[in-house]
């Protein structure tokens, strides 16, 4: 088989063994708490009946009528756990990446000789080994923290990660009910936010496989800047980034400044043209657009929603505050602190937009693409409205 024919998942599953991505996760990821199987049988029916009462309430809090068709939806919701998050992203990040592991393939056809035979040189094999073990010690940190992710680009699911949620709930000493219904909370605004952008999924993917495209054909080593881009340019796991509810969870880095040697400045440095920088600049400021919205929505649940909402919020900070020096050093690494940054830039952004011109004004940001904030804009909110609102400047 030459270069030509290879489709994008075989340039894939070159130059990332996604099994020992997946098997490396599964081994280093904790179990979490021990739970009887009919405690464990109890949570996940709870959590699913915390999912779909969720929708009604972010419903009224963002006047989003995109909300209306999503409560019936529960099969959409998948409660899993830290193994399964785990497979989930592994597989979401195939498919992500596919595009640019072909342009590098592309650019390095020596990377697929044999690839049809089998006969992939030791160096090949043990590159690809080296880049899925790396993403699975990546995927297994994450699976620990993560406790709740919304994947538009994997069949709009929800996922919900049991024993995290568990685990956090015991630590706190909350109510159950009241932090499964907080954490579903946050994670159905990341929902209604995509239906009711529908083209929104296909934008982010185009523009993230635009710039990991264009980074990894500019790479010297195909392994190395793997690594890097995988750290960088994806959402929790992201995210998922998605997105996350642990309120720091991965995405894009931001375009600023960032310290000598990081990360982040080692895959900058491969980001040369302004055409990249302006894509990673949109990624950013849409990114923190989507959690700051949801921030603003979760500031408007009060004890109405969720009875205990205040201990909740505050032992949830404080746990926040209290990580230990290796957990502070692996989000270091992997510049989770950096997203927290943009997360409250987004914030501020959403809430004084809508002090200014009401929700209702707000929400026509999700029709089109040209609506969406510049990363200007996220710091200067006003001339957001003057540039989609005028009639409200």
């Amino acid at each position: 088989m030459s270069e030509e024919t290879l489709t994008e998942e075989q340039a894939a599953d070159l130059l990332i063994s996604w099994e020992l991505a997946t098997t490396t996760a599964a081994k280093l990821a904790a179990p979490g708490p021990r739970m009887k199987p009919q405690e464990a049988a109890a949570e996940v029916a709870a959590l699913r009946e915390a999912a779909e009462a969720a929708v009604g309430h972010v419903h009224r809090i963002t006047q989003l009528e995109a909300a209306r068709e999503l409560g019936a939806e529960t099969g959409e919701t998948l409660v899993v756990d830290r193994r399964g998050w785990a497979k989930a992203n592994a597989e979401s990040f195939r498919e992500l990446l596919a595009p640019a592991l072909a342009a590098a393939v592309e650019r390095k056809p020596e990377v697929a000789q044999g690839a049809g035979g089998g006969q992939r040189s030791s160096a090949q094999v043990f590159g690809s080994a080296v880049t899925g073990a790396e993403l699975g010690g990546i995927l297994s940190f994450l699976s620990a923290k993560v406790l709740g992710q919304f994947e538009p680009f994997q069949q709009n699911r929800l996922m919900l990660v049991a024993p995290n949620i568990v685990e956090v709930q015991r630590e706190l000493n909350v109510v159950p009910e009241d932090f499964r219904l907080w954490v579903c909370l946050h994670e159905q605004t990341h929902r209604v936010q995509f239906a009711a952008a529908p083209w929104l999924a296909d934008h982010l993917k185009t523009k993230i496989t635009e710039l990991s495209v264009n980074t990894m054909s500019q790479a010297d080593s195909v392994p190395e800047k793997l690594v890097e881009a995988l750290k960088g340019l994806r959402k929790g796991a992201e995210q998922d980034t998605g997105q996350g509810t642990e309120p720091d969870g991965d995405l894009p880095a931001s375009s600023g400044p960032a310290p000598s040697g990081s990360p982040r400045n080692r895959l900058l440095a491969a980001i040369q043209s302004p055409e990249d920088r302006a894509t990673m600049s949109h990624l950013t400021a849409v990114m923190s657009l989507l959690e700051g919205h949801a921030n603003v929505v979760m500031d408007a649940v009060d004890h109405t929603i969720v009875p205990t909402v205040k201990t909740i919020r505050r032992r949830f900070e404080e746990r926040g505050r209290n990580r230990g020096p290796l957990e502070n050093f692996i989000r270091k690494l992997l510049q989770l602190d950096v997203k927290a940054a943009q997360y409250r830039d987004g914030q501020k952004f959403v809430g004084h937009i809508v002090e200014a011109v009401g929700m209702e004004q707000f929400n026509r940001i999700w029709e089109k693409p040209e609506h969406l904030p510049t990363e200007d804009e996220l710091h200067d909110p006003d001339a957001w409205i003057q540039r989609v609102l005028p009639e409200h400047a």
